[in-house]
């Protein structure tokens, strides 16, 4: 909806805001403002102007010295009212003889040797193609493998100089994208360039296509673009390929940056720079105007088929096996691409919207882009900008894969253009101001909507601050700040905001039935006040307890309130009668000291155990517990203590049965573990000895066995100095007995017997 602005002058309207009403109350419709009694000639409503800066005709045919002109007008300027579209048409007429700039990038890996050997002999067919479709053509040419590193590539020294089959004789070196002849009208220059490529190769299907794609449309002073072209790439492959991220593989990390990077007509960042993404590649083809051709192979159709939905102004064409139908492909390519005509814009200023609608029989509106099959179109183009604006932005408008384009001058409308006689110290302003579109601009030191205020010695921010609630905006923004004191505005209803800050209003309560507060109360600052009988968030209930009440006559077991025949229970408790809080600690476990204190006298509370543990206001000592697995405590003797405790009605508030006899454990027999102590301590110290005595009789059993030893050596050894000392007497006696003496029968025995002779 469109708004219009009110500038009738206080001296002719007066009343037009009255009391209560706020100043944004003069901005309307054209029909509400005339309704509400404002004369059709103090209405200021601008309109969209529209005006061209360069509207040059569209040329007819390409122009040796002058650059043709193919779109038309140039350069807008538009100044919009927001919310209020403007169209203008935008005529596209292509120049016959326009010039093109075709790049042909090959995929010389293995599989294409046989492409290869097309390609070399289609040189001047390929340019009598070019020459076909313009006198102005050129042909340059590229080539591509993959990155030279594993596992894209064989990395043995003899393998990365020779990546093909051991029987390939002319086999060149592994690269990634290599530039061969920039853009040229020479034939012969071409063929003979050609001639000198050889196959290589690499180890993985998918090759380095989108590598050598981005260097060809960055690169744009090596390849040779012409500025003023329909600039052509066509690739042709046999194979898929790597797109962002598959640089990981190789432990290449850092992410294509969409620079050019050609040193000898190598890319040279091959091996060091992740592969772009189809976004990147898709981004700088539009960015340079580049349109490609994708020449493939019938196994390769549909995955080139899905990568030009991501491309826009790309083709797709299938390649025989040898590729010796590449020229009729790229004729029939080029026929189709330069027959549609796509016109889109590049980034829009914030918060503004263009349509397109084709002036052609198969057009349509479109909010992103215009497409018509026709080599002269036209196009209603509609912008609108939907907020204001603070300074003249500006975007540009053209035909996709074209150099051509419209630049559209943004600015809005957003100031009171008024025609306000100049009248200082208007009466209407209490001669403190003057009149600008309908309102009153105070003099310094005055404020207020009539300028009736007077400042004094505060300033304007002071007065201000005592307006607003909490450092927020004045009055909440439902009223105008006076002296410091908040004026309120006046509600659709007819009531008013009322407050010191504005913060109350009597129309936005509850409703029920479509009632405020139900039929049943009144609103006052934004909650019912219920009538007598009725109460709810809206009065939608009458007064009633009864759902809420339990077996026992409590309300809600006096863990919650009842609020329209239902229990609104406290935290953790559960409807309907807020019986059960599964949430909550179990009171075997958070009452046990109590039950110790009142049920034995001991334990932490045992000295004021009334005042401590009175929510259990009522127990009982018994010699049987009821049945059912009873609550167990241990006690400060360590005994175990059983009971039952019973939630009664409110929230601490219970009964218990204790069991009178404790479990306790039995106490140790003192003698007995004395007396084992001893003995056990004589026992040890007994073995002990013993063991020290055989360790000592050992060690003298060793040392008497050795003392007998040395004995018995010592006594044979004098034995032996007896028997020498007679063996010699006894020679001597032999001696004496061969001269003819004899010697005794005893000494002979007792040579024989004591010295064993």
């Amino acid at each position: 909806m469109i708004y219009s602005i009110t500038v009738a002058s206080l001296f002719h309207s007066q009343n037009f805001i009255k009391a209560g009403e706020r100043e944004a109350a003069r901005c309307d419709t054209w029909a509400q403002l005339v309704e509400r009694g404002c004369m059709e000639g103090d209405i200021i409503s601008p309109e969209n102007t529209f005006s061209f800066s360069k509207n040059i005709a569209l040329s007819n045919t390409a122009l040796d010295k002058e650059e043709p002109i193919q779109l038309r007008p140039q350069e807008v300027n538009l100044k919009l009212k927001p919310g209020l579209p403007c169209t203008f048409k935008l005529d596209f007429q292509r120049v016959e003889g326009y010039p093109v700039d075709l790049y042909y990038l090959m995929d010389l890996s293995y599989s294409m040797e046989d492409d290869l050997r097309s390609i070399k002999t289609l040189g001047n067919e390929l340019f009598n193609a070019l020459q076909g479709i313009t006198k102005k053509g050129q042909i340059g040419f590229g080539s591509f493998v993959d990155k030279t590193v594993l596992p894209f590539t064989n990395t043995n020294p003899e393998k990365l100089n020779k990546p093909c089959a051991e029987t390939e004789k002319y086999c060149q070196p592994a690269f990634g994208y290599r530039h061969v002849l920039s853009m040229t009208e020479n034939k012969a220059e071409f063929e003979s360039e050609v001639n000198k490529q050889r196959i290589s190769g690499n180890l993985d299907s998918p090759e380095g296509t989108l590598d050598a794609i981005m260097q060809a449309a960055v690169c744009g002073d090596r390849i040779g673009w012409r500025n003023s072209s329909t600039r052509l790439i066509v690739l042709t492959t046999d194979d898929g390929f790597h797109m962002a991220g598959d640089g990981k593989l190789a432990g290449i990390l850092e992410p294509n940056d969409e620079r050019c990077y050609m040193d000898n007509n190598l890319y040279s960042k091959s091996n060091e720079m992740d592969y772009p993404s189809v976004g990147q590649v898709a981004n700088q083809l539009e960015k340079n105007n580049i349109q490609p051709i994708f020449a493939v192979t019938k196994n390769m159709e549909q995955v080139y088929r899905e990568l030009s939905k991501m491309i826009p102004k790309s083709e797709v064409g299938v390649l025989s096996a040898d590729s010796h139908n590449v020229v009729e492909l790229i004729k029939n390519a080029y026929n189709r691409l330069s027959s549609k005509v796509t016109v889109t814009h590049d980034a829009l200023p914030d918060n503004v919207r263009v349509t397109y609608t084709p002036l052609c029989p198969e057009g349509g509106t479109s909010r992103d882009k215009g497409v018509c099959n026709n080599v002269g179109v036209s196009f209603n183009v509609t912008v609108t900008a939907d907020e204001c604006m603070d300074s003249v932005m500006s975007f540009l408008i053209g035909p996709l894969g074209m150099k051509d384009k419209l630049k559209v001058n943004l600015s809005t409308h957003c100031k009171c253009e008024c025609n306000d006689i100049v009248m200082v110290d208007h009466q209407n302003c209490n001669g403190k101001g003057r009149v600008n579109c309908g309102m009153c601009s105070c003099n310094a030191g005055f404020v207020g909507q009539m300028c009736e205020c007077s400042i004094g010695e505060k300033d304007e921010s002071s007065l201000r601050a005592a307006c607003r609630k909490d450092n927020g905006t004045d009055c909440e923004g439902r009223g105008d700040c006076v002296c410091g004191i908040c004026q309120c505005y006046t509600l659709p209803g007819g009531s008013t905001y009322y407050g010191t800050h504005c913060e109350c209003e009597n129309e936005s309560c509850e409703k029920f039935q479509n009632k405020l507060c139900g039929g049943n109360g009144k609103c006052r600052c934004k909650n019912c006040e219920c009538n007598p009988g009725y109460e709810g968030t809206a009065c939608q209930c009458k007064k009633s307890d009864e759902q809420c009440r339990t077996l026992s006559g409590s309300v809600c077991s006096g863990r919650g309130t009842c609020q329209c025949n239902q229990c609104k229970c406290i935290e953790g408790y559960q409807r309907p009668y807020c019986l059960t809080c599964p949430a909550c600690h179990s009171p075997c476990i958070t009452k046990g000291k109590c039950i110790e204190c009142w049920g034995f006298q001991t334990g932490p509370f045992s000295k004021n155990c009334s005042q401590a543990c009175a929510s259990i206001n009522k127990f009982k000592m018994v010699e049987m517990l009821p049945p059912g697995k009873p609550c167990d405590v241990r006690d400060v003797e360590n005994c175990r203590v059983f009971f039952t405790i019973e939630q009664l009605d409110g929230e601490d508030n219970y009964t218990a049965q204790i069991l009178k006899t404790r479990e306790c454990p039995k106490l140790p027999n003192i003698y007995a573990i004395i007396g084992g102590s001893i003995i056990g301590v004589t026992v040890i110290g007994i073995l002990i000895l013993l063991l020290i005595k055989g360790l000592f009789y050992m060690k003298d059993l060793k040392e008497y066995r050795k003392f007998m030893s040395d004995a018995q050596k010592t006594r044979w050894s004098e034995v032996s100095d007896i028997c020498l000392h007679i063996k010699n007497i006894t020679l001597s006696m032999a001696e004496l007995h061969s001269s003819g003496l004899h010697y005794t029968t005893w000494g002979a025995l007792f040579i024989k017997h004591s010295c064993k002779i």
